[in-house]
């Protein structure tokens, strides 16, 4: 199976700082993918190199290839707009705009230039949907989004993101700041947004991890230490680090 991103040789430094060491990774398409690690280990920076979010932090440099589909995203005619639209990112704690839920979940197609009039009604319904939020809030669409429960923001901050209809979403500790109710049902999410999309999260919660995804790839101090089947990686790892990190021997 092809990979969807793929990164080779990918090194990025923050200044004199070495936050990734040579990293070769391939992630397949629709399914999830998690990377796991102690805090510093560099899995929220890998996360952003795959919409170039990095980019905006002046003393990064990056070398190496990252891919998607077999193209360079660092090219010279790499589009950074159409990039972004193509490969969405879930944050920590859920960013809803101070505006209504419509104009929320709108809000990405009017910036990206989908000015469809006719059809930004559809497209809203279409990502609430997606992400379990219509019936909810289908009558509810001009109340604020800020209104909304913690659960329902980050719904909502996924719907934004469903609506530019994107190929890729990246999910940076989505579920850190919910209750382990909530967390469960955006795992349930999850696993139903996986039949369409590539997923790529960054957790702490080992547990989270062996629930939600396929394959699950191990960082420590900049180095990507392991990449495998989710299973494999938390019941037979092959590096010994691996092992002492899921077993809880240190992290």
């Amino acid at each position: 199976m092809e990979a969807k991103l793929q990164t080779t040789g990918l090194n990025l430094r923050y200044g004199q700082f070495h936050a990734l060491k040579d990293v070769n990774i391939a992630v397949p398409p629709r399914s999830i993918t998690a990377i796991i690690g102690p805090s510093g280990c560099g899995k929220s920076t890998l996360l952003r190199c795959f919409n170039r979010m990095n980019d905006l932090i002046e003393s990064v440099r990056i070398d190496g290839q990252i891919k998607l589909d077999d193209v360079d995203i660092y090219s010279r005619d790499m589009n950074l707009n159409q990039l972004r639209r193509r490969v969405g990112m879930v944050f920590q704690r859920p960013n809803p705009f101070p505006l209504s839920v419509f104009d929320n979940v709108a809000y990405g197609r009017r910036v990206h230039g989908m000015k469809d009039s006719s059809g930004i009604g559809q497209a809203v319904r279409n990502a609430l949907e997606a992400t379990r939020l219509w019936d909810d809030l289908k009558d509810r669409l001009s109340m604020p989004a800020l209104e909304l429960t913690p659960e329902q923001q980050q719904r909502l901050c996924i719907s934004r993101l469903v609506a530019v209809e994107p190929e890729v979403l990246l999910m940076d500790e989505p579920c850190s700041a919910l209750d382990p109710i909530a967390t469960g049902h955006i795992e349930e999410l999850m696993a139903g947004l996986a039949e369409n999309y590539t997923i790529v999260i960054v957790t702490h919660n080992m547990q989270q991890a062996a629930r939600v995804s396929k394959q699950t790839a191990f960082m420590l101090l900049g180095d990507l230490v392991e990449f495998g089947p989710t299973n494999r990686i938390f019941t037979s790892p092959a590096d010994k680090r691996t092992e002492d990190y899921v077993t809880g021997r240190y992290g």
